[in-house]
């Protein structure tokens, strides 16, 4: 089965509804990138790197971005709703599929509590009056709602997300720019002096930038719901082709240009990790509630990837079970014709462990909640690298066997892949030697060994069946 020639469409059509639109899944992409890992966490990066957080970003967005071009490349070729999940299994086998789906399903609904719960600490500050437990409760329930009518339903909020944010950062940069320039009203040029003073561009060395490099880097993941969104859009192949080859200026434009706005307009010693540098940059320039407006930027960056994570588990593991990967009755649709098409059993699925996530994160966050936050600390990178891995293998195949599907192609392959991997066990080794991190890397390593061993002992059961009794 898996040495089979890879075609359009690699696995039976699925009866998924294709109401995703050209623009849902532009501005999915666009949006996915800005998150409130940018938003909020780009303060830690600064702390370690200084000025030179603009390097680790663009070390870090370089990475994403040759991923999000791999993987570019195989859903251009072979659209499905399991995206990199269905390459793998194709290109290494079964246990690859069978691993990688269902560590990134466990990821995106873990990681879904942290965000549903922060969105509530932020809707409780501005109404005390409602519990931080009712708003989590009403936006799971709105979220799951929404991702179990019309799929055009998400793409919409999405959307609207998505242009928020975009219009956001690029209100920052513009704001940044003038302030920079000494346009705006009672300020003085900035120029580059906040670049080269308080020690430096490089203050602590380029141990700084690989320090940053670990803390920024998995502000880039959610990239990879656009090529498995792909799959519900009426052309599959040209739409996710359209989303990806823009992944370049979204990553230089948003992340390295807002990162070199905020090091350029405020000293770098003037910022601290979890609190905002866009609200100290705002705040500095002089417009008026900086922190108010920031606050609803992230609280929309939050319900954004929530829905997102809710919308790309379900397809996910609704992909696995056209596998046989995950139980059978979840490849279920509903039908209609207004909200047909949606694997609503796999949504219900992914939501219930949803709300045990977000039920463990609100009565033991610091115990058992972070313990399985932990073991996906690393899991996002254990995932790239098996994009990577099964790009390397499927591209060849693709060469000599359907070479007209190759519409989007790597660029230098295959030496930017090993590139790429090499990168990839980089960062892992360095947070093995990093304190703060070596705790993530050695629990989610753990999870991903359980996970291959249960693909293995199925693999071994399957083979025996096949076998026959002799």
């Amino acid at each position: 089965m898996h040495d089979a020639p890879p075609t359009h469409s690699p696995v039976p059509s699925e009866p998924l509804a294709h109401g995703l639109k050209q623009r849902h899944l532009t501005m999915l992409g666009l949006g996915g990138v800005i998150g409130a890992g940018l938003f909020v966490g780009s303060g830690a990066g600064i702390a370690v790197a200084g000025p030179a957080v603009v390097v680790s970003y663009l070390i870090a967005g370089t990475l994403a971005m040759l991923v999000m071009r791999m993987l570019g490349e195989m859903s251009a070729a072979m659209p499905a709703s399991g995206s990199f999940s269905v390459h793998a299994e194709r290109a290494l086998g079964r246990w690859a599929g069978f691993s990688v789906g269902w560590l990134y399903w466990f990821l995106l609904v873990v990681v879904l509590a942290v965000e549903a719960t922060a969105a509530a600490q932020i809707a409780h500050g501005w109404v005390p009056a409602v519990d931080q437990w009712l708003w989590v409760l009403l936006f799971m329930v709105v979220f799951t709602v929404a991702n179990l009518t019309a799929v055009k339903n998400f793409g919409e909020f999405e959307f609207w997300f998505a242009a928020l944010k975009v219009v956001a950062i690029v209100a920052f940069l513009v704001l940044g720019l003038l302030a920079v320039l000494g346009v705006l009203p009672d300020t003085d040029p900035v120029g580059l002096t906040n670049l080269t003073g308080q020690g430096g561009f490089l203050p602590n060395g380029w141990d700084g930038v690989v320090s940053g490099v670990l803390t920024v880097v998995f502000a880039f993941g959610g990239l990879e719901v656009v090529t498995i969104a792909a799959a519900e859009t009426d052309d599959p192949a040209r739409a996710v082709g359209r989303a990806v080859r823009s992944a370049v200026v979204r990553i230089l434009f948003f992340y390295v240009g807002s990162m070199l706005v905020v090091v350029t307009v405020l000293p770098w010693t003037a910022q601290q990790a979890g609190l905002s540098p866009y609200v100290k940059v705002l705040d500095s320039i002089g417009v008026p509630s900086a922190g108010q407006i920031m606050n609803i930027v992230v609280f929309v960056a939050l319900l954004s990837a929530l829905n997102a994570n809710l919308y790309g588990s379900s397809r996910m593991v609704f992909s696995l079970a056209e596998r046989g990967e995950a139980p059978r009755g979840l490849l279920k649709v509903s039908g209609g014709a207004s909200g047909g098409g949606v694997p609503r059993r796999a949504v219900l699925a992914s939501v219930a462990f949803g709300f045990v996530s977000v039920l463990l994160n609100l009565k033991w966050p610091d115990t058992v909640f972070l313990y399985m936050l932990n073991s996906v600390g690393a899991v996002l990178l254990f995932v790239w690298g098996l994009i990577a891995a099964s790009q390397l293998r499927l591209r060849r195949r693709l060469e000599r066997e359907a070479p007209g599907a190759l519409t989007l192609r790597m660029w230098c392959f295959p030496y930017l892949t090993w590139v790429t991997l090499a990168g990839l066990l980089a960062v892992l080794l360095l947070m093995l030697t990093d304190d703060a991190a070596r705790g993530q890397v050695l629990w989610s390593a753990a999870a991903t060994g359980l996970v291959l061993l249960v693909a293995a002992v199925r693999e071994i059961r399957t083979k025996r069946q096949a076998s026959g009794p002799r």
